[in-house]
């Protein structure tokens, strides 16, 4: 990949820009922590490891897929991207009608969702036969895939996500917790900005957001000295409730973070009613600022 195609799209408008965002990697997130305890495959799991999700709000899967199923998924985005297979939704960090080539298209590319009815490879992903035993046994009952979504993280200038639970995007808000399945594509690192979580957060329940960064936790409020990071190998998966505090600092580094983030829901789940989105996921009780 180009090295001034990078510069040019996703270098930091200004020093002071570029040194924010190395402060908040820094001190936001920490890299010493790392997760260790994980199960190589789904066929591995137990009783006592659905048990150890619900109280520690996550676990960690060596391999979902296996290199083919990873190797198609990463073709089917590509594809995505440049116009080759159409339905799924993009967004851009850039007007699309400024990008002209195919490394500016995947430079500025952020996100793509809504792909399970467009795009038979990531839907094999999201609906994977392993994947929806797992959930089965999570929820107790059978599970539904309430949203699908690719989340790119490109070189030299991929954002943070700032910390947050998944639950308080109104999509996602219902009356039983969701677990999301985040799965790397390419090696999730700590220098590429793999997936971060502060274990038992979720125990909290939901918790105000504020709009900052992003639709997000105050920076304040997160317990940064109980960070664990989560890097992944290729196939290797996050799962982890849709209430816990989690976040991704931003990519400096030269390599791509391509990942696919799936949410699930209890068959049994209904979607919170506006006015009680507002009450647990707002400060309208509280009147507190960020």
């Amino acid at each position: 990949m180009d090295k001034a195609a990078k510069r040019t799209l996703h270098s930091y408008d200004s020093p002071e820009e570029e040194q924010l965002a190395r402060t908040i990697a820094d001190t936001l997130y920490r890299y010493d922590s790392i997760a260790s305890d994980r199960i190589p495959t789904l066929q591995q799991l137990t009783e006592e490891h659905v048990k150890q999700f619900w109280e520690r709000g996550y676990l960690v899967v060596d391999q979902v897929l296996n290199p083919q199923e990873v190797q198609a998924s990463l073709e089917a985005i590509m594809d995505v991207l440049y116009g080759r297979s159409v339905g799924t939704k993009i967004q851009f960090v850039k007007p699309r009608s400024e990008l002209h080539t195919e490394q500016e298209i995947e430079l500025a590319a952020r996100k793509l969702h809504d792909y399970v009815d467009h795009e038979p490879r990531l839907r094999d992903a999201a609906y994977h036969p392993d994947i929806m035993k797992a959930m089965e046994a999570l929820f107790g009952e059978a599970p539904k895939v309430v949203q699908d979504q690719a989340i790119l993280k490109p070189p030299s200038g991929g954002a943070e996500k700032p910390w947050h639970q998944d639950m308080a995007y109104g999509n996602l808000a219902y009356d039983k917790s969701v677990i999301g399945v985040w799965v790397a594509l390419d090696p999730a690192e700590l220098d590429n900005g793999c997936m971060h979580v502060i274990p038992y957060s979720h125990r909290e329940g939901a918790v105000p957001h504020y709009a900052v960064r992003d639709w997000q936790l105050c920076d304040v409020s997160v317990q940064v000295e109980h960070d664990v990071a989560v890097p992944l190998k290729p196939g290797g998966a996050l799962f982890f409730s849709g209430l816990l505090h989690h976040g991704t600092p931003p990519n400096f580094s030269e390599k791509r973070r391509r990942s696919l983030q799936i949410h699930y829901a209890p068959e049994s789940a209904v979607k919170l009613k506006p006015h009680e989105y507002k009450r647990m996921f707002t400060n309208e009780m509280t009147g507190a600022e960020c």
